[in-house]
């Protein structure tokens, strides 16, 4: 029996009723070990209830732990995957399974804190040939540490980030400058980034001094990662960007499948 969970989102006003009759929910997998000790897992039934009442974004979430990741079969059918904070993850095989599945598989993926961690992670050893990545809060004693600690930790700590022009960040945020509220002690070692650029992960939004908060993956139709939490920098009501963007990605996703199927029933028929 699955422990996984569903976020039930409240009933929709009546406007947006109209377009969750037309648009079935979009199913997204919320990769986590959930805590009430993690603030950003608290906030996310909220969002994702504001957004179907607000924005008609029709969205249902199951929390999947992330040691039932390797299981076969967890993540199938899901419109949209979210890798959201909390690392060290229960099992850090489960979280870059998870990673990896939205990669190849053209799925609409969200990566925060730890996540935008676990992306560099997979990304390294799976594409870029770097086997022996390692996450310093995981193996501090590794050879090769790819993911280290942040020189001063960002826990609680609001800063400026610099969005690429014409990148899916800036399409999706709607500016080149935005301001965003961190809880998180490790990033990517700049020792490692020229390889990863070379194998062709974008990095589309740095600090003041240069250093990555937000990466993307071109020609994915949604593949989004942050160091910053954007569950924290919004009003419960009114949904970061980042995670409207990523909600929108979903449910065209599953609008797309349903179309897909009924164009297949037809020519069966």
């Amino acid at each position: 029996m699955t422990s996984n969970t569903a976020v039930t989102p409240s009933a929709p006003v009546a406007s947006p009723a109209l377009v969750t009759r037309s648009a079935p929910p979009a199913r997204v997998a919320l990769v986590g070990d959930r805590s009430a000790e993690i603030a950003a897992h608290g906030r996310i039934p909220d969002l994702l209830d504001a957004l179907r009442r607000r924005d008609g974004l029709p969205v249902d979430a199951y929390w999947i732990p992330t040691d039932e990741v390797l299981a076969a079969g967890p993540l199938d059918g899901f419109d949209g995957i979210w890798l959201v904070p909390g690392s060290p993850y229960a099992s850090e095989a489960g979280a870059l399974a998870a990673v990896r599945a939205a990669r190849e598989g053209g799925i609409p993926f969200l990566g925060t804190c730890g996540g935008l961690q676990h992306v560099v992670l997979e990304f390294a050893r799976s594409v870029c040939g770097f086997v022996d990545a390692a996450h310093a809060e995981v193996d501090p004693d590794a050879a090769h540490p790819l993911i280290v600690p942040i020189a001063c930790a960002l826990n609680g700590h609001e800063g400026a980030v610099r969005i690429t022009r014409d990148s899916l960040a800036e399409r999706i945020i709607g500016a080149d400058r935005t301001v965003e509220r961190y809880y998180c002690s490790y990033g990517i070692n700049p020792d490692h980034v020229g390889l990863l650029l070379a194998h062709g992960l974008r990095f589309s939004g740095v600090d003041e001094s240069g250093d990555v908060r937000v990466l993307e993956l071109p020609g994915h139709p949604f593949f989004l990662a942050t160091l910053f939490q954007p569950e924290l920098g919004s009003d419960a009501s009114r949904p970061h960007p980042v995670i409207r963007g990523f909600a929108q990605a979903a449910v065209a996703m599953a609008a797309a499948r349903r179309a897909s199927t009924r164009a297949t029933v037809r020519s069966l028929g």
